[in-house]
C-alpha cells in the first residue's frame, strides 16, 4: 500500500464499498430492517408505564364507608379493578399474575371510618418489586385521598394544622410515557449495532473472500483504505438514525422539541467511536463470526445494560458506574433523550460529543495501527 493520498483512488474504493453494500442483502437488512424491528420492540413490546394495573378488591364491609372507598378504588385511573366478596380465590390469581395485588376491606371498617379510624389490607407479590411498590403505594394512595375527601364533606380540619395541597408539575413529559425515553434509548441501540457491528465485519470480510490480497496490490494508502471502510457506513448509519426517527415521531409520537441541527451533531459524534470500535475488532480479526460475536460482547450488550438506558446509572453499585465512563453509549444517551423531549441544550451536548470524539480518536489510532500491522 502507497501512502499518497489519490483523489480518483478513494473514488474508486467508495464505489466499491457502495456496490458491495448495495448487493448484500444481510448488510442492508442489518441497517434497515433490523433497526424497525428494534424500534417497534421497545416502542411496543417494552412498557413500563404502571397505569391500569389488574388487582383484586375484597370488600368484607357493608357500609356506606366501605361501599364508598370500594368506588374510589373503581374509578382510580391507576388500577383496574375486580371486585370478590372473599380472599379465598385470589391466592392462585396473584401467584397465576392475573391480578398484581389484593385490597381488603374488613368487616368493621365503616364503625372504625366513623370514629376517624379505619384500617385497609393490600397484599402484593413480593417476587415482582417493582409492582408491588406501585400496588402498595398507590393504594395508600387511594384511601389517603379518600379519606381527606371524607373529612372535607365532614368540615373536619386535618390533624397536625391545615391541610397542604401538593401540585406536582411533570417538566417534558406530563404523561409520564415511558416511550418517551424508550424509542430515542432504542434509537441509540441501533446506531452501536450498525456502527459497531458492520463495521467489525467488513475487513474481515476481505480476508474471507481472498480480496484483502488484490486491494494490498494496489498502491492504496492506509487513509484512503480506511476512509473508504468508514464513509458508507457512516452514511447507513444516519440514514438508519433518520428511519427511526421518523418512526418515533410519526408512529409513537414522541416529540422532537430540539433542532435537526442538534440530532444530527449527536449522532454524528456517536458514529465515530462506534465505527472506529468496529473497524478495531475487524482489524484484529479475520473471521466475520468471530468479529460479530466480539461487537455484540464489547458494544451492543454495555450499551444496552450500562449506558442508563435501561437502568440508571446512579442505581448502580460504584464500582460499576466506574466501568460505565468506559461506554461509550453513556455519552450518547442524555443528549438523545435531551434533543426529544426537551430541546437543544448544547452546555449538555458539548461535553458528551467531545467525549464520544475523545473515543472515536483512540480507536482509529488503534485500528490503524492494527491493520497496518496485520498487512505488514
Amino acid at each position: 500500500m502507497s501512502a499518497a493520498f489519490d483523489p480518483r483512488r478513494m473514488r474508486a474504493m467508495l464505489a466499491k464499498e457502495f456496490t458491495q453494500i448495495a448487493r448484500d442483502p444481510s448488510t442492508l437488512l442489518i441497517a434497515f430492517v433490523l433497526p424497525i424491528l428494534l424500534i417497534f420492540l421497545f416502542g411496543y413490546g417494552v412498557n413500563l408505564d404502571t397505569a391500569r394495573t389488574s388487582i383484586a378488591l375484597s370488600r368484607q364491609d357493608d357500609g356506606e364507608a366501605a361501599r364508598s372507598l370500594a368506588g374510589a378504588f373503581q374509578q382510580s385511573r391507576w388500577f383496574d379493578v375486580r371486585e370478590v366478596g372473599t380472599i379465598g380465590s385470589l391466592k392462585t390469581a396473584l401467584i397465576a399474575g392475573k391480578v398484581r395485588g389484593i385490597v381488603v376491606i374488613p368487616d368493621g371498617f365503616s364503625r372504625a371510618a366513623a370514629a376517624g379510624g379505619g384500617d385497609i389490607q393490600v397484599i402484593t407479590d413480593g417476587s415482582m418489586p417493582n409492582s408491588a411498590g406501585f400496588v402498595s403505594g398507590y393504594a395508600d394512595g387511594v384511601r389517603a385521598t379518600w379519606a381527606a375527601g371524607r373529612a372535607a364533606e365532614r368540615g373536619e380540619r386535618p390533624r397536625g394544622g391545615p391541610a397542604i395541597d401538593v401540585d406536582n408539575r411533570y417538566w417534558f413529559n406530563p404523561a409520564l410515557a415511558s416511550r418517551y425515553f424508550l424509542v430515542p434509548g432504542a434509537i441509540a441501540i441501533v446506531m452501536t449495532m450498525i456502527g459497531s457491528l458492520l463495521t467489525a465485519l467488513v475487513i474481515a470480510r476481505e480476508w474471507e473472500r481472498g480480496t484483502m490480497e488484490a486491494i494490498m496490490a494496489t498502491p492504496i494508502g492506509m487513509g484512503e483504505f480506511m476512509i473508504s471502510k468508514v464513509i458508507p457506513y457512516f452514511v447507513l448509519g444516519i440514514g438508519s438514525m433518520t428511519v427511526c426517527t421518523v418512526l418515533a415521531i410519526g408512529v409513537f409520537g414522541v416529540p422532537l422539541r430540539g433542532s435537526p441541527l442538534a440530532l444530527l451533531a449527536i449522532a454524528s459524534a456517536f458514529l465515530v467511536p462506534a465505527l472506529g470500535l468496529g473497524l478495531l475488532i475487524s482489524a484484529a480479526t479475520k473471521n466475520q463470526f468471530v468479529a460479530s460475536q466480539i461487537a455484540l460482547l464489547t458494544a451492543f450488550l454495555p450499551g444496552l445494560l450500562l449506558s442508563g438506558f435501561l437502568f440508571e446509572i446512579g442505581s448502580m453499585p460504584g464500582w460499576v458506574q466506574a466501568i460505565t465512563y468506559l461506554v461509550p453509549a453513556r455519552y450518547l444517551i442524555p443528549p438523545l433523550e435531551t434533543v426529544f423531549v426537551a430541546g437543544d441544550n448544547w452546555r449538555l451536548f458539548l461535553p458528551n460529543i467531545g467525549a464520544l470524539l475523545g473515543f472515536g480518536a483512540v480507536f482509529f489510532t488503534l485500528a490503524i495501527r492494527v491493520n497496518r500491522r496485520r498487512i505488514a
